[in-house]
């Protein structure tokens, strides 16, 4: 079953021992809100109830033999206390039916599973980032990146902890089915649809004096003004900053710099017109801000691995478009 073939994707969540019971719902959750596109199935490696890390244990309808049927495979977080650099016996054995080419997801610690079972060598990854040492120390073969919600690296994605796990979640439903159904599930889920910068904004660092500015104001007012040139000094004017203290906050705030956030927006807003309109791609990079549709092309490219035509084409059925 795909997306692609007018059959539901079915999404099997494999809850262990110790499972988080907010992450554990979100598969549910999000791909639940479009129920035309996603059948959600939640296993155990055994079939028998699963203890959480709280005061309480889940009944599963299923055992593993529905991982073998999973389009998409998602592994929820666990206790931290049940962390191992082997792959229990019983996992292998519950994991080792999922067919080749199904997507598989982890949540948090759910990535020190799939690094164990040999998934992520070679790759990259992410995890929480209070469990970025460990990790690197039991699997220096992968690719680890702390600072990021999510990593998409095809047919194997990971994010860091809870709530990372709506962001990789509305992902997959936007790269399945386009952005307008994704924005669709966020307001059901009363969630953003894409989450500005990554991890870095949410490791504990020293609170800003407070008799500072924060950047939101000029954030909001560059994504109104995306078509403009916006260069770092007219963000700092904007926000009445020094260049300096601009960009340190910005990057504090937000985690990464002001030019790397403005490529990311105006790449996403270039996605939205690319799917809901017909406009060029020359007049689409205009109205986000690229000085040319080359410069676009690149960028979607390096974004997503695709060039707008073919986005287009994907996401709108073949409909009539101009390259």
């Amino acid at each position: 079953m795909s997306p692609a073939t007018g059959d539901r994707h079915r999404v099997v969540v494999l809850a262990l021992d110790g499972v988080y019971p907010f992450e554990l719902g979100i598969p549910s959750r999000v791909f639940g809100a479009v129920a035309e596109h996603y059948e959600v199935l939640t296993c155990s490696v055994d079939g028998r109830p699963v203890r959480t890390n709280s005061d309480f244990s889940v009944t599963v309808e299923h055992g593993p033999e529905v991982l073998a049927t999973a389009d998409t495979v998602i592994l929820p977080p666990f206790d931290m206390a049940r962390l191992s650099r082997e792959l229990p016996a019983a996992v292998a054995g519950a994991l080792a039916p999922v067919r080749a080419g199904a997507r598989i997801v982890s949540i948090c610690t759910g990535a020190f599973v799939l690094a164990a079972a040999g998934l992520l060598d070679g790759r990259p990854a992410t995890t929480h980032w209070a469990l970025a040492a460990v990790f690197r120390d039991w699997f220096p073969q992968v690719a680890l990146d702390p600072g990021v919600l999510f990593v998409d690296d095809g047919d194997v994605l990971t994010s860091a902890g809870a709530a990372s796990g709506v962001d990789v979640c509305l992902h997959l439903v936007r790269k399945d089915h386009g952005t307008a159904v994704a924005n669709f599930v966020a307001r059901v889920c009363v969630v953003p649809p894409w989450r500005d910068g990554g991890q870095a904004q949410y490791i504990e660092q020293p609170v800003p004096e407070t008799t500072a500015n924060d950047t939101s104001a000029t954030r909001q007012w560059a994504l109104e003004n995306l078509h403009e040139p916006l260069a770092l000094s007219t963000l700092a004017d904007h926000a009445r900053m020094s260049l300096r203290t601009f960009a340190r906050r910005f990057n504090d705030e937000v985690g990464m710099s002001p030019g790397r956030w403005l490529i990311q927006q105006r790449v996403a807003r270039a996605r939205h017109l690319l799917e809901s309109t017909d406009l060029a791609v020359d007049d689409i990079a205009g109205q986000v801000g690229f000085a040319t549709g080359t410069s676009l092309r690149q960028h979607l490219h390096a974004a997503i691995g695709v060039s707008p035509l073919a986005y287009r084409r994907t996401f709108r059925g073949g409909a009539a478009a101009q390259p």
